[in-house]
């Protein structure tokens, strides 16, 4: 019966052991209870079976870890779990490609050096190179460099 506990232990912790690799990332309840089973199938096999049982245990979960990951990297169960799909979408820029040098506009919120601001009827992501400027501050477009708007305080 000791030796089922420990079979059962040892199984227990490298079916949890796999799922904490290759399914739930990061250390989980599943990486938490694989180690907990398999340090408690080797304390186990050491205290009720004695030292020769239990350096046995100890290899055998060692070995039996090991060959179980190899084993699952080389199946094909990491292929059909695999994302496969490129994204292939982009983002929406219409409304920063009807702005031009020069145009003009109001501050929609604040800009902490980047905000929102109302250009040509368009909402557009606009960067400040005057520093912070405040909402409904009026602003004109100096430069546009990599789909970046580069606005300042427009001068009264």
């Amino acid at each position: 019966m000791d030796i089922l506990i420990i079979i059962g232990l040892i199984i227990a912790g490298i079916i949890l052991f796999l799922i904490e690799l290759f399914v739930i990332p990061g250390i989980s309840l599943a990486g938490i209870g694989a180690f907990f089973c398999l340090i408690y199938a080797n304390y186990f096999a050491f205290s009720n079976l004695g030292n020769t049982a239990g350096f046995i245990t100890l290899a055998a979960s060692a070995v039996t870890c090991v060959i179980s990951l190899i084993i699952f990297m080389k199946s094909k169960t990491l292929d059909r779990i695999a994302l496969k799909k490129n994204i292939t979408s982009t983002v929406d820029n219409k409304a920063e490609q009807s702005v031009n040098v020069g145009d003009t506009g109001k501050a929609f919120t604040r800009l902490a050096l980047i905000g929102m601001a109302d250009i040509n009827g368009h909402h557009v992501e606009v960067r400040s190179i005057d520093g912070y400027i405040d909402e409904k501050t009026p602003i004109i477009v100096t430069r546009i460099e990599n789909g970046t708007i580069l606005v300042e305080k427009q001068k009264q």
